[in-house]
Parts: structure tokens; C-alpha cells; sequence
């Protein structure tokens, strides 16, 4: 019989973590994610597992390289300032394709901001905010038994493409309080990791690895061969292009004869879903289009929603970054409009998008 357990969605991702086989976990305290952290040192040690509290999310991000160089599953978590000091990190993890996973509870900004909630990394995230131009899987949870089932996955696809994923959730997702059925997912099998650097005696080859931030300035020998930059931005680019091809992810409501498509994820899209129910009892045609992988973004099914002649409406807590990626899906041939962060119902940090202001840009647009 499944276990059910009542917890937050700060709580499920460490659940998740260990579902999925995770026991290293490197963290610095910041609202609003910090019953993440204090669920990794509360539970890790019970499972000989390792905690680690850093002396900051400089800290974190590269004690997480050095643990995923060695070929265990690793995680980190952050919010908000954190996030922005993680970049420097983020693109070195890039450069030397260690696979690990990163947990971003958004808050408010800009600026280090407080406890506030807020959807305002979405382009930090998908785009890669550091220097260089890579790209991370990024998922994007809408529940608390989501956050749990992506939390494994994110580790799965970690290792499948040697890449950095990032779990986006935000803060009312983290601290919402749902049950949680407690069932591990199953993956297809992963190549052996040859690559990590685990001590000569552990390599078949007897020959030393190399993990490094510095790919394409030198060969790093046997794992990857790359002779120079040019063969690394090959290999990046192939994997990319596999991701966007593999990857994408959504999740549809009442989308099929829908004349009006909203977009949304995390907590805004549980508000949209109730005020896309209260629109339909009144006759109007709405449904929803929920991106799971935020990047790769599914530009293809809202794309086709745009040629059937569909309007849409982005709803997002912030002044407008998943709207971007809607637009750019379109391609100027459907109408495209924002009800973001100046939506709120209150004006101090505690506001947020109500299904009953969602319905009513509905009834606008209808």
C-alpha cells in the first residue's frame, strides 16, 4: 500500500531527492525555501547521507560541482539573492557537463526583496544567467505531488544528458501543505558513469579522469575527447538540440475547443485552473496550456493553438518573462495578452493573482 503523508512542497523535494537516490545535499538558509534545508539536515544523517551547510550560495553552487564530479546525485536549493550568486557556478557546471540538480523557490525582486513570493526568475532560468550561453532542463511544478515526481525526474534527466536541471518552483508552491503519495518513479537505464572521477583503482582503464570547468581550452582525456573549443560547442549543440527534441513537456485543461489558451505555471496556474471551471460554467470557452518543461518550451502545441485561431492570455506573477517565450510561440499570427504582478490582490508582499481577477480578464478577452 502507497504511504500518504501531509507536507509542504518544500518538504516533497527533499522526498523526492531521496526517491530518486540523492544523499549529498550542499545549502545556504534563505527564505522562502528554508524547510528544504532543514529537512536535508534533519533527515540525511538518518540515511548516512551528507549535509553540508555553506558559508554561501557561492559555497553551495561549487561544492555541488565537486560532489556531482564524483558521480553521486547531488542537489542544491535557493531562492531569490541566492539564485544570482549561484551564476558564476552554474556556468562552470555547464562548461564540464556534471550532472546535478538545482531547486529555485522564487521570490520577489528585484533586489534581495524579503519572504515575499513572486514568479521572477523564469528568464534567468530558462536562458541561462550566467556567462556563456548554455542551457538547463528546467521543470516547472504545479502541486506538491508534482514537485515530488519531478524532483526524481530532474535527476533522471541529469545524468541521461550530463547536464544541470533546475526545478522551478515558487514560493506559495513551497509552503502549500498537500498529501503526498509516496511512490517512487521508474526511469530507462543510464550508462555507467565512466566519466567521474572516483580514484584509479575504481577505472577498468587504470587511466586518471579529469573534471573541469576549462572544456575546449585542453583535451581532458578519455571523458569527453574534446581537442578544442570548437568540438565542445559541437557537442553542447547536438545535446541541446536532442533536449528540444526529447524533452518537452505540458500539460493541458479544456484546451481542446478552447477559442481563448491561458499559459501559466507553479501557483498561478492552480488559480488559472479555478478560474478557467468558473468561465466554462458560464459558457465561455477557455482552457489552459501548462508548461512542465519551462525549457525546452513547448513553442509547437501553442503554436498549432495560434493557427486554429485561439487568443491568448498569459497569467504569471511577474511584469512579464513567460510571456516572451508565448510570443515568440505565436509568431505575430494570435493575439497575446499579460495579466501579471500589478494583478495583485494586495499591494504589500503578501499579494497574489486571485482566480477571481483571472476571470475577469477572461471575460474581457471573450
Amino acid at each position: 500500500m502507497t504511504e500518504r503523508i501531509l507536507v509542504t512542497g518544500n518538504e516533497a523535494v527533499g522526498w523526492g531527492a531521496i526517491a530518486a537516490g540523492c544523499l549529498h545535499f550542499f545549502g545556504y538558509p534563505v527564505t522562502p525555501q528554508n524547510e528544504i534545508t532543514e529537512w536535508f539536515a534533519r533527515e540525511l544523517p538518518k540515511r548516512g547521507g551528507c549535509f553540508v551547510q555553506s558559508q554561501s550560495e557561492t559555497g553551495s553552487i561549487n561544492m555541488l560541482f565537486g560532489a556531482a564530479a564524483t558521480g553521486v546525485r547531488a542537489i542544491t536549493t535557493t531562492s531569490g539573492p541566492g539564485w544570482g550568486l549561484m551564476q558564476e557556478g552554474i556556468s562552470s557546471i555547464a562548461n564540464a557537463e556534471v550532472p546535478c540538480v538545482i531547486v529555485n523557490v522564487q521570490r520577489g525582486g528585484p533586489g534581495a526583496g524579503t519572504t515575499r513570493h513572486g514568479q521572477m526568475d523564469y528568464l534567468s532560468v530558462t536562458r541561462g544567467g550566467g556567462q556563456g550561453g548554455y542551457k538547463n532542463i528546467v521543470l516547472a511544478p504545479a502541486s506538491v505531488q508534482e514537485i515530488y515526481y519531478l524532483t526524481q525526474l530532474a535527476f533522471y534527466l541529469a545524468d541521461k544528458y550530463r547536464n544541470l536541471v533546475i526545478l522551478l518552483s515558487d514560493g506559495i508552491l513551497g509552503q502549500m501543505i498537500e498529501p503526498l503519495e509516496l511512490r517512487s518513479r521508474s526511469f530507462a537505464p543510464l550508462p555507467e558513469k565512466d566519466w567521474a572521477i572516483k580514484g584509479l583503482k575504481w577505472h577498468k582503464d587504470g587511466r586518471r579522469r579529469v573534471v573541469m570547468a576549462m572544456q575546449g581550452l585542453m583535451p581532458t582525456p578519455p571523458h569527453p575527447p574534446y581537442a578544442n573549443y570548437l568540438q565542445l560547442l559541437e557537442a553542447l549543440n547536438k545535446k541541446y538540440m536532442m533536449m528540444e527534441k526529447e524533452e518537452v513537456r505540458y500539460d493541458t485543461f479544456e484546451a481542446d475547443n478552447a477559442e481563448i489558451i491561458i499559459v501559466s505555471y507553479g501557483y498561478t496556474a492552480r488559480v488559472s485552473k479555478e478560474a478557467i471551471v468558473l468561465a466554462r460554467k458560464e459558457g465561455i470557452k477557455v482552457g489552459m496550456i501548462r508548461p512542465i518543461t519551462a525549457w525546452p518550451f513547448p513553442y509547437q502545441i501553442i503554436r498549432e493553438k495560434a493557427l486554429n485561431g485561439a487568443k491568448f492570455l498569459v497569467v504569471e506573477d511577474s511584469l512579464g518573462q513567460l510571456v516572451e517565450d508565448v510570443k515568440m510561440a505565436v509568431q505575430g499570427m494570435a493575439e497575446v495578452s499579460l495579466l501579471g504582478a500589478l494583478a495583485r490582490h494586495d499591494p504589500t508582499d503578501v499579494g497574489m493573482i486571485l482566480p477571481e481577477r483571472v476571470l475577469e480578464e477572461i471575460l474581457k478577452g471573450a
